[in-house]
Formats: structure tokens, sequence, C-alpha cells
């Protein structure tokens, strides 16, 4: 089986075949075999790279779809002393081109100790934990995926 097409968000009413579960890193794709949950192996071939988020979809050459999961995976939760400490922790964060999924109380960013403790000397609290990671896309991220 072979998917050429990436489709955006979709929907819960979208007939999906089967479902992908992949971490952030695994969802930067260009060409890629991957198998299925079913066991099928599904050559992914797309124009350019993209990163998939949560819920997009890959179409088939059947025109059926391969929602995309995003997989919990080992993380740092980021948590400031108050609002303004943590906006100026995602400052630095951002400042050092790494990956933030930033949320009203915390951060969540992929684990890397050389960080840590950089975060840790500014007086961030930060604990490990296990979740999804989904960080904010950078402003020329490309939105050439096709709407369901």
């Amino acid at each position: 089986m072979r998917a050429e097409i990436v489709v955006s968000g979709a929907s819960d009413k979208v007939c999906v075949i089967d479902t992908l579960r992949l971490s952030y890193n695994e969802r930067h794709l260009r060409r890629k075999t991957v198998e299925l949950t079913d066991g099928t192996l599904l050559h992914v071939d797309l124009p350019s790279a993209v990163v998939l988020g949560h819920n997009d979809c890959l179409q088939t050459e059947s025109g059926a779809l391969v929602r995309i999961e995003a997989a919990e995976e080992p993380l740092f939760e980021v948590r400031g002393q108050d609002k303004l400490h943590l906006a100026q922790l995602c400052w630095h964060i951002g400042n050092r081109h790494f990956q933030a999924q930033i949320e009203p109380e915390r951060v969540l960013i992929l684990r890397d100790e050389v960080i840590r403790n950089m975060l840790e000397g500014l007086g961030a609290e930060v604990s490990e934990c296990r979740e999804t990671f989904s960080p904010v896309r950078g402003a020329y991220h490309s939105h050439s995926h096709r709407e369901l």
C-alpha cells in the first residue's frame, strides 16, 4: 500500500482504515515504510518533507485514510515561578531553537539534560513526564496539507 497525500485534521466522521501512532520525531516524514497495527506495510512517499500532526491522515492510492496519532514519549515538564517567569523560560527555550509545547501553566520539551540544567539554573521547576508531544509549529511552517 502507498500514501502520497496528507489530509489535515481529520474529523471523527471520516472513514479511517487504520491508525499509525508515532512520536514527534517519527512524524517528520517524506519517504518511509511504516507498519500499521494490522501488520500491513505502508510506503509513504510525499512530495516534500512534512511534520504530521495528531489527527492528520495519510491518504492511500485507493483513497483510504490512515489516521496519525501522537505517541506518548519521555518529556520534561517545565514550570515557572509565575506567568512572567514562564514566558521568560519560553524565550530561553526558543532562543536555543528547541521545540516546545507551550501551555498556560507549563511547557513540555523533549528530554535534554543540558536544557534541563539551564532551565533549573534559571529557577524553573523541571520534572520528567510521559505524554504526547505537539510543539508549536514555526512561523514558516508550510500549510500545504489538503483539508478534509
